[in-house]
C-alpha cells in the first residue's frame, strides 16, 4: 500500500510514518514544515507544501497521481487552542481551507480512503455527571476555533461518504505524550509534559493552574495516550477502510483512565530525579474539571488497546528532552 501523510513530519505524524515504514507501506509525506522536522521521514518521499494554499489541489492531485496513492492519513493542521481565538479566521482557512483542498484533489485523483486526525477538543466544556467518561455520542460543543474546525472537517469528511464515496474514518485524539523513538520527542512546548520538564531544566518549578476542582487532589484530570499507542491506532483505522462493513466513522483514542496534573507530574518526578515542588495558581478559564475517554468502541471495532501508561510517558518524555536541551540523564533530588 502506498499512503500519503500530511504533516507527517510532525511530532505525530513522524511516529506514524516510522510505523507505516515498518510493515512495509510506502509512504509519501506532505508537510510545509512549518513545526515538522524533515529528518524525521526517514526514507519517504517529501513534498513541502502548504494546504492552504489556492495551488495545492492540482498540486495534491499531481503527488497522488505520480505515488499511486491507495490512501491518505491527514495529520496536518494548526493546533494551538489559544491562538485559534485570536486569529479565528486563519484557523478556518489553514485546517478547513487545506481539507477542503485535500477532499477536492482526492476525488479527482480517485482516491477514496481518508484517516483523518481529529481531537477531543471538539467536545468542548460537556456537562457530564463526575466520573462519567466522554462517548462518541456526547454531543460536541467545541469552544475553540480550534476546536470548531476539527469538527466542521468530521462534517466534511461524511459529506464526501455521501456525495462522491470517500471511506472515511477519524480519531478524536485526547492528550497526547511521550516518545515512541527519542529522536521522535514533542519539540513544541505546548502541553503539560515539556511544558513542565522546560521549566525543571531551566532552574523553575512547574506551575498549577488550579487546585481547587472537584477531583481528589483538586487538580484537573485528563485522560493521556502515549504516542506510540496513538500511532498504533492510526495504522488500526486506516486497516478498517478496507473493510466492507464500517459501522462508526468516529472513535476516541484514550486510556479510558484519567490522571490529574499532580499525577502527572509525581510521576514527571520520578522519571527525572528532580524535586517538584509545583506553584500554584488560579484556575485558567474554559478549562473542565476531567475529560476522560470512552475507549470502548476502538476497542471493540478496531481491536486497538493501548499498551503503554503514564510512566513509559514521562520516561520516554524525559529520554527524548534530556539530549536535546542539555539536561543530565539522572538528576539528584535536589536538582529542581
Amino acid at each position: 500500500m502506498t499512503v500519503l501523510v500530511t504533516g507527517g513530519a510532525g511530532y505525530i505524524g513522524a511516529h506514524v510514518v516510522r510505523l507505516l515504514q515498518e510493515r512495509g507501506d510506502s509512504v509519501v509525506v506532505v508537510d510545509d514544515l512549518s513545526s515538522g522536522i524533515a529528518e524525521h521521514v526517514g526514507s519517504a518521499a517529501l513534498v513541502h507544501l502548504d494546504l492552504s494554499t489556492q495551488e495545492a489541489v492540482d498540486k495534491l492531485e499531481g503527488i497522488l497521481n505520480e505515488y499511486s496513492v491507495d490512501a491518505v492519513i491527514h495529520i496536518a493542521a494548526k493546533k494551538q487552542v489559544g491562538e485559534s481565538a485570536e486569529r479565528p479566521a486563519w484557523y478556518y482557512a489553514q485546517n478547513v481551507g487545506g481539507f477542503s483542498h485535500l477532499l477536492q484533489a482526492m476525488q479527482n485523483a480517485g482516491v477514496d480512503k481518508m484517516m483523518f486526525s481529529s481531537s477531543a477538543a471538539t467536545y468542548g466544556l460537556p456537562n457530564l455527571p463526575p466520573g462519567q467518561l466522554l462517548t462518541e455520542d456526547t454531543a460536541p460543543n467545541p469552544i475553540s476555533p480550534y476546536g470548531e474546525t476539527k469538527l466542521v472537517c468530521e462534517w466534511m469528511m461524511r459529506a464526501a461518504g455521501k456525495a462522491w464515496g470517500l471511506r472515511g474514518v477519524g480519531l478524536r485524539y485526547f492528550n497526547v505524550a511521550g516518545a515512541g523513538w527519542p529522536e521522535l520527542g514533542d519539540p513544541a512546548v505546548m502541553n503539560l509534559i515539556p511544558i513542565a520538564l522546560k521549566a525543571l531544566t531551566s532552574g523553575r518549578q512547574p506551575v498549577i493552574f488550579g487546585q481547587d476542582y472537584p477531583t481528589e487532589d483538586g487538580t484537573c484530570i485528563r485522560d493521556y495516550i502515549h504516542v506510540l499507542d496513538l500511532a498504533e491506532a492510526h495504522l488500526k483505522a486506516l486497516d478498517y477502510l478496507g473493510r466492507d462493513d464500517r459501522p462508526y466513522d468516529i472513535f476516541n483514542v484514550g486510556t479510558g483512565t484519567g490522571s490529574s496534573v499532580l499525577d502527572v507530574l509525581k510521576q514527571l518526578a520520578a522519571s527525572t530525579g528532580y524535586d517538584l515542588q509545583p506553584t500554584i495558581a488560579g484556575r485558567r478559564p474554559g478549562d473542565p474539571a476531567a475529560l476522560v475517554a470512552d475507549v470502548s468502541r476502538i476497542q471493540d471495532v478496531l481491536g486497538w488497546k493501548f499498551t503503554r501508561g503514564l510512566a513509559e510517558m514521562t520516561d520516554s518524555a524525559w529520554e527524548a528532552w534530556a539530549p536535546v536541551h542539555g539536561a543530565p540523564a539522572v538528576l539528584p533530588a535536589s536538582a529542581g
